[in-house]
């Protein structure tokens, strides 16, 4: 069994197990109950909305071929090359630039790049980032991935019982939200530890050595890399809960080094992975 394949599981089965014992410790036989119910309609909506739940929350739109020749003509070179389906491309409306795979498998996979992306590299670094991706999908990172998005998702969802909370006769509107921001102060920590429990650091390094593998150009790779470090820090992603807990899909950490946004980061540092690719071209002997 592949190894992705087994954290999956063993992901899953830990948060089913953690929610049923919790329901039984305070409902007894009809907590437990229901907490088997719960289990089942937590896996049921990792496998029907896995793959979708970080597309929303990038506010991506699938792309047609007319509207991206050149991103969809990169893509099929690169799937061909690889020996693996042509995935879904979709595009996201946001400065910032980074690139994202999502999907349960290869012929369900979806790549995604924002315009920013698009916008800031050249067609040697957009291969690059794309042939990343695409390893991402063929290693099928982009499993794991996804169940840990969602699993974290449906945690810090949570906070929205702040809103059914019966507060009494208070009139004050900001109370609900304030009650919301506690929740997840409680909840945020344990969604990033089921993300951090869920995805391995080493999947980042892996996909730069397939990318380079694939196009035969790690610096390609290293400068993209570069671009979108500072692409990154001058435009980050707001640290909002619903991107929160799908920036570890993407190829850099979009959001700002502080605050609650650190406990999500599940990604190497990025002066490490370029030096590895740098090191990779020497070695080729490739400038």
């Amino acid at each position: 069994m592949h190894r992705n394949t087994i954290r999956v599981v063993g992901l899953l089965a830990g948060v089913s197990a953690l929610v049923v014992v919790a329901c039984w410790t305070c409902g007894g036989l009809v907590g437990l109950q229901l907490g088997v119910i719960a289990a089942i309609g937590l896996n049921g909506l990792v496998f029907f909305f896995g793959g979708s739940l970080a597309l929303r929350a990038m506010r991506a739109r699938p792309v047609s071929e007319i509207e991206q020749p050149e991103l969809y003509r990169i893509v099929r070179e690169l799937a061909t090359e690889a020996r693996q389906p042509m995935p879904r491309l979709y595009l996201s409306p946001t400065p910032a630039p980074n690139a994202f795979a999502t999907g349960r498998r290869p012929r369900k996979a979806v790549v995604c790049c924002t315009t920013g992306l698009l916008r800031r590299l050249n067609e040697r670094e957009l291969r690059g980032v794309l042939a990343h991706e695409l390893a991402h999908v063929r290693q099928r990172d982009t499993l794991v991935c996804s169940v840990a998005a969602t699993v974290a998702t449906i945690i810090t969802s949570l906070t929205a019982l702040a809103l059914l909370l019966p507060l009494g006769d208070s009139e004050d509107e900001d109370v609900p939200s304030v009650l919301g921001a506690l929740l997840f102060l409680l909840l945020g920590p344990l969604a990033a530890l089921v993300i951090q429990l869920g995805v391995a650091r080493g999947r980042e390094y892996r996909a730069d050595l397939a990318a380079a593998e694939l196009t035969g150009d790690p610096i390609g790779l290293a400068d993209a890399l570069r671009k979108i470090e500072v692409g990154t820090r001058t435009h980050p992603l707001p640290a909002e809960r619903p991107l929160l807990t799908a920036g570890h899909l993407m190829i850099a950490h979009p959001f700002p080094e502080y605050g609650m946004s650190r406990l999500f980061a599940a990604h190497p540092p990025m002066p490490e992975r370029i030096r590895r690719l740098q090191r990779l071209a020497e070695q080729w002997g490739i400038r």
